[in-house]
């Protein structure tokens, strides 16, 4: 069985995330969406009905909540090597595959850094390497890549990172950042946050990638049950928001809990809700839902640097 993206799909695929020539930036609706998928390792090993009804949900949305990127937060698996888990993760993101363009990450449950051979038999760099929106990625592995998205005039750059990434990882990561400058950079990875503050790992990760680099605007992460947002401030002075994201500690290993981040740019505002597709509830408490703000408005940016 293929985990390739086909050539057709992936030409697909582009015209979500990339501007179609001879249609205005205005004819299109300007509200789009990025889905946070935390870690579904439970749902791997033990629930695999509750993940595919998260990524059904993602592909039944995509076209209405204009889905434009889904990222996976890592600790996609219970346990590294049993296979049957990664089968029941691929045949989940399957269904992204025809859907909506998505990146991952290896969490410390798959083996990162370091024992991600099944990761990369089945989400390495050869499921994605005909997608136009995938790349570049760091070696022969997927352990840490970039994608790329477009959405109401702007450019995104999504960085995944492996858990606890190196020395090497980090500069490979703030290389990648300074060859796209003109896009919003999201950094995704497993460990860097605690409720309340970041951890150790993500200390290493502020000072040493995200700081320095002031089109990072965002960081994303699981690991850590809980959730929680923070906000900080960069070297340049603009915002950077935190997120944490993990709900595996919940019944039915998470109960398909997700984030939806909804960008408002007439408003300049990020939209997060707490959804679960197994329950179809929203939870309204505000430390899953909640309102940030992020300028998109050109003017209002300059004003906000």
């Amino acid at each position: 069985m293929s985990t390739k993206c086909p050539r057709l799909l992936c030409l697909a695929l582009a015209l979500l995330v990339m501007p179609v020539a001879g249609v205005s930036a205005a004819a299109e609706p300007a509200d789009f969406t990025v889905v946070l998928l935390p870690d579904t390792q439970l749902y791997a090993e033990s629930h695999p009905e509750t993940y595919v009804a998260q990524t059904e949900w993602i592909k039944r949305r995509a076209a209405a909540d204009r889905i434009k990127f889904v990222i996976h937060l890592g600790d996609i698996v219970q346990n590294v090597d049993a296979e049957a888990e990664w089968k029941n993760a691929d045949r989940a993101h399957r269904v992204l595959d025809r859907a909506v363009p998505y990146s991952v990450l290896p969490g410390n449950h798959d083996g990162g850094p370091g024992n991600t051979a099944l990761y990369n038999k089945y989400f390495g760099p050869a499921r994605f390497q005909k997608c136009p929106w995938y790349g570049p990625h760091l070696g022969e592995k997927n352990d840490n890549n970039a994608c790329r998205f477009e959405a109401a005039g702007m450019k995104f750059l999504v960085l995944s990172l492996e858990h606890n990434p190196t020395k090497k990882t980090l500069d490979w990561a703030n290389q990648v950042v300074a060859r796209h400058k003109d896009r919003r950079v999201i950094v995704a990875t497993h460990c860097y946050m605690r409720p309340g503050r970041r951890d150790k790992i993500g200390d290493r990760l502020w000072n040493d990638l995200v700081r320095k680099n002031d089109n990072v605007f965002m960081v994303v992460s699981g690991h850590v049950l809980g959730w929680e947002h923070l906000t900080s401030t960069n070297d340049a002075g603009r915002p950077v928001h935190e997120i944490l994201s993990d709900y595996q500690g919940l019944p039915n290993g998470g109960d398909g809990w997700l984030q939806t981040l909804r960008f408002v740019p007439e408003r300049n505002q990020i939209q997060v809700r707490a959804y679960s597709p197994t329950l179809d509830k929203v939870n309204k408490d505000p430390k899953h839902t909640y309102t940030l703000d992020y300028a998109m408005q050109p003017e209002r940016r300059k004003k906000a640097g």
